[in-house]
Formats: structure tokens, sequence, C-alpha cells
């Protein structure tokens, strides 16, 4: 049983973080914006959560980045902190991580393959890969009848986010 309403896929890159929507159907993830990671102000994270309060979103994917042996790195527990920031700012909107291995190649795949040169990628692969990580996770719980992923967990829980 798919779970009805609109959700946000965020995938945080260390430079920029692309932002995605879909409809309350799951039909289609489609892009939104790059936003600059803003490590030390948090202005990333206030702007996606205006996103999801405009929207009415029931829940934001954020992709976690994990290697091909599946072993969350650096990149991971970046995604994974982030996720437990943001997840302080929607609170009660669920925010859960999803397995996102090889979304940025793929998405540089697409652009590459639709024309677009290397430098032009940069500044919106980000949001591409955010369209793959909520298209993946919207099939993923459409055929499991299953919430993707797991929760992330706002900071000073005590519990961690890291290894979902």
């Amino acid at each position: 049983m798919f779970r009805r309403g609109t959700r946000i896929g965020v995938d945080v890159g260390a430079v920029r973080v692309g932002l995605a929507a879909c409809d309350p159907d799951g039909i289609l993830a489609t892009p939104i914006e790059t936003i600059p990671r803003d490590v030390d102000g948090g202005a990333d994270v206030v702007r996606i959560a205006a996103e999801a309060s405009e929207r009415g979103v029931i829940e934001i994917i954020v992709g976690l980045p994990r290697s091909l042996d599946g072993v969350g790195r650096q990149a991971a527990a970046t995604a994974s902190e982030f996720a437990g920031a943001l997840a302080g700012h929607v609170a009660p909107i669920p925010v859960r991580l999803v397995d996102e291995r090889l979304t940025t190649v793929a998405a540089h795949r697409q652009l590459r393959d639709s024309g677009m040169a290397g430098k032009k990628q940069r500044g919106v692969v980000d949001t591409v890969a955010a369209v793959l990580i909520l298209q993946q996770a919207i099939d993923s719980e459409k055929a499991t009848g299953r919430p993707p992923g797991a929760p992330a967990e706002p900071p000073g829980t005590g519990r961690t986010t890291a290894n979902p």
C-alpha cells in the first residue's frame, strides 16, 4: 500500500544540495532546485524546511551515499548529520535515509547523454541525483508496501543515523 502524499528528495553534496519533489500519487519525481551547501550557517536546511512546509510534504528522503561494498564513509556520515539536522527543523515530518549508491554517476551519465557539457553539469547534477533518489524511494515503496530506508534522528537523541 503506497502512502499518498508529496515527498521531497535530497542529495547532499559537499558544495551543493539538490532538491526534487514528487506528486501526491508518487508517479514522477521532478527537479526543484540546487542550493548552496551551508555547513556553518544552516541556510540549506532552513531552505529545505521552508520548501517542505510550502508543499505540505509527508516525508523527506535524503540519499545516503555508500560505497559499493555497502560501507558508509565520510560522505555517508555527512549525509546522516545533515538528515539529523533537517529532522530537527521539520519535525514532525519524518526524514528518511535511503541508500543512493551510484546515483551521482547515473545523474552525470543522464546529463552527458542529453548533450550537456561537463562543466555545466556541476550546477545541476545534485538536483538530477535528488530526482533519482526520490524516484527510487517511491518505486521501492510501491513495490514493497513499506517506506524506504531508515528514519533519521535529530541530534541529541542518542541514536545514530550512520548505519540505517
